[in-house]
């Protein structure tokens, strides 16, 4: 299963059916879905352990864990209409009428296909992908909201547009003040800032008040999202400083939650950042060129691998293309070598739908990327090829 190729939806739904996934409880399920970093905006791991054996991008973790939510929703509120159409007409209902950046996709005759697109365009912050690979922040970081915004939607149909405008910027004023009472701003402060700010669907001109914000968050789900997200922004090298604890009681207290929800919070950060602090990207510090070169270096791994087989028939009939990749490996290549590889590479990726990517604007760039890791990612029998035309 391939969240990246048409008919991961299907594929998924029928994976996720054979589980005992809808019999959790919601305070069990939302823990588990925690653990995967799908509350924190930083998708580590995937859901029930689906596909295990896969090795997923950032964003297709981020589009399973998303859909087998949207699933556990859907059962756990006994809808009787189809997953898919029901998804559909909620992200219809949400859109501005007016300007939606779902519009080019309403005319998509399959409903599987639709929602597919529009899952892949709702994660995405931005969706150039030269841009992106700039940036640390690739995933959207709010999409709980849409988790909660279906919820109400199978319960209530009634302004969910409003519904769920109103809860983000509810949680973007509680968020920013909890940032704002640290009395000094890390790196991290900075970075989480920018995140939640270009997470946001509709930004408005003036955010709610604190009360206000507080008023709108009524339902148990709201508020264990809201303090989780709130002891995420909280976080800094393990450390909740005075005013942030401050901050802390007083969410409990107008929130009329319990101390050991707080605690549990807290703990639940520390622990996931402790154990993943060097795959969530705003936790890293780097320089654009650093953060260019990282992520392009991961997307091109992940394109090698999962068309190796196909790349290996291919370059097998290219035996200039494989020689000068052996030779890559043994020295850098001359000017004219180099032009002569990315031409006959060009070739290769026309048949290669998948790596198509290359030959759009600014693709050229991780065309070296790609000829530095080809040799050390394809399997045994291109090694075997590379010893032999070494030979020749």
């Amino acid at each position: 299963m391939n969240p990246s190729a048409s008919g991961w939806i299907k594929k998924l739904l029928v994976e996720v059916s054979e589980t005992s996934c809808a019999q959790m409880e919601t305070s069990q399920f939302y823990n588990r879905l925690k653990q995967t970093g799908f509350i924190y905006g930083s998708n580590v791991s995937v859901i029930l352990d689906i596909a295990k054996p896969f090795d997923f991008t950032d964003e297709e973790r981020c589009k399973i864990n998303l859909l087998v939510t949207y699933y556990f929703i859907h059962e756990n509120e006994k809808c009787q209409e189809n997953l898919t159409d029901s998804l559909i007409r909620f992200y219809k209902a949400i859109s501005n009428k007016r300007r939606s950046f779902f519009d080019e996709l309403f005319g998509d005759k399959s409903s599987d296909s639709l929602l597919e697109k529009m899952i892949h365009k709702r994660i995405n912050i931005d969706d150039n992908f030269i841009t992106k690979t700039f940036n640390y922040f690739l995933i959207n970081a709010l999409l709980f909201v849409d988790i909660l915004g279906y919820q109400r939607f199978l319960k209530d149909e009634t302004n969910i547009r409003a519904y769920v405008n109103n809860l983000e910027s509810a949680l973007e004023t509680i968020i920013f003040s909890a940032i704002d009472v640290k009395s000094e701003k890390t790196i991290y402060d900075t970075n989480l800032i920018r995140l939640f700010e270009d997470s946001v669907r509709h930004k408005k001109s003036e955010l709610p008040s604190y009360n206000d914000a507080i008023s709108f968050i009524t339902e148990p789900l709201e508020k264990l999202y809201l303090i989780d997200l709130v002891c995420m922004a909280s976080w800094s090298d393990k450390v909740i400083d005075k005013e942030e604890r401050e901050f802390l009681n007083r969410l409990k207290t107008d929130l009329k939650l319990h101390h050991s929800d707080i605690t549990k919070s807290v703990d639940d950060i520390n622990r996931f950042y402790a154990k993943h602090k060097d795959d969530v990207a705003f936790l890293r510090s780097k320089n654009l060129a650093q953060s260019f070169y990282d992520n392009s270096s991961k997307v091109v791994s992940k394109l090698i691998k999962r068309n190796s087989k196909r790349l290996i028939k291919e370059l097998s009939e290219s035996k200039e293309a494989m020689w000068l990749l052996a030779q890559s490996t043994q020295r850098s290549l001359t000017n004219e070598e180099q032009k002569k590889i990315q031409s006959q590479l060009l070739d290769i990726f026309k048949s290669i739908p998948s790596l198509a990517i290359f030959m759009l604007p600014g693709g050229m760039i991780l065309l070296p990327l790609f000829v530095k890791f080809i040799p050390k990612l394809l399997p045994s029998a291109f090694d075997d090829n590379r010893i032999e035309n070494d030979k020749v």
